[in-house]
């Protein structure tokens, strides 16, 4: 096969963004405690997608990428993709949905998306902080069938092998470390060799000018499981108690014992 044909092969990314209360605001809870209060709170991409989406923007300066599509599914994801097309993204799309989707849902719509639009590295977080679910990834790579990256904290390639590129991932041993065949689906944990990039007020500008693409989810073929998940109640952690100190380890033995029951 020709370069030129390998690089029509590799030079398509998908990052999945997704759109959170910002991490930086107090979370309240609701009256009946039926969630979250959501209405009039500030959000942000999910930090860790904006860690993927970095990466997959490093990987275009490299030459290994010809095009990264920043996809965010929800309601009122605009200002997400406007993030994301101003931290490197060249295309933008919301699929817009006022339905609660569960994690396999999700891989079903990028999984879709994925083979429209001939994507060969799907980039996520390694997981969302809002209900803290780190599956979608691996659901996406089964579906597709490709396979799977999760929780990668270095990613290596070479434009002269744009087929292959090599990736670290953080294990319970260790860095394990692997060699992977495209297409594949990476989820994205840390970037610890890298120094964060931040956006600049004219790649912002920038962003404003380009159209992000809608695309109602109901308009799609796609068949789509019901969210049977019941939420029975939501509350805040409770607060810590203060803790104290003890003078030695007999005490700290009868403490745990005795009165915390922790040990018998």
């Amino acid at each position: 096969m020709s370069v030129a044909g390998l690089k029509m092969i590799t030079n398509k990314a998908l990052v999945a963004v997704k759109k959170v209360i910002n991490p930086y605001v107090p979370i309240k809870v609701k009256e009946d405690f039926s969630g979250v209060v959501t209405a009039n709170v500030r959000t942000s991409m999910n930090p860790f997608d904006e860690i993927a989406l970095d990466e997959a923007r490093r990987l275009k300066e490299q030459g290994i990428l010809q095009s990264i599509v920043a996809v965010s599914i929800g309601d009122n994801c605009q200002e997400v993709l406007l993030q994301a097309l101003a931290s490197g993204a060249d295309r933008a799309v919301f699929i817009k949905t006022e339905q609660n989707l569960t994690p396999l849902n999700i891989a079903k719509i990028l999984k879709y998306f994925s083979l429209e639009n001939q994507i060969n590295i799907v980039f996520l977080g390694k997981q969302a902080i809002d209900d803290d679910c780190n599956q979608t990834g691996q659901m996406l790579a089964g579906l597709l069938n490709w396979p799977q990256a999760c929780f990668v904290s270095k990613i290596i390639a070479n434009k002269d092998q744009i087929t292959q590129i090599a990736i670290e991932r953080e294990i319970n041993n260790g860095i394990e470390k692997l060699q992977i065949t495209l297409p594949v689906v990476i989820t994205i944990l840390d970037q610890k060799s890298n120094e964060p990039r931040y956006i600049s007020l004219p790649n912002l500008m920038q962003a404003k000018k380009k159209v992000i693409e809608v695309i109602v989810l109901q308009d799609l073929p796609l068949n789509l499981s019901l969210d049977n998940t019941q939420v029975l109640r939501t509350c805040l952690k409770p607060k810590r108690s203060t803790g104290i100190k003890v003078s030695n380890v007999i005490e700290l033995i009868n403490k745990l014992k005795n009165e915390d029951k922790v040990l018998r």
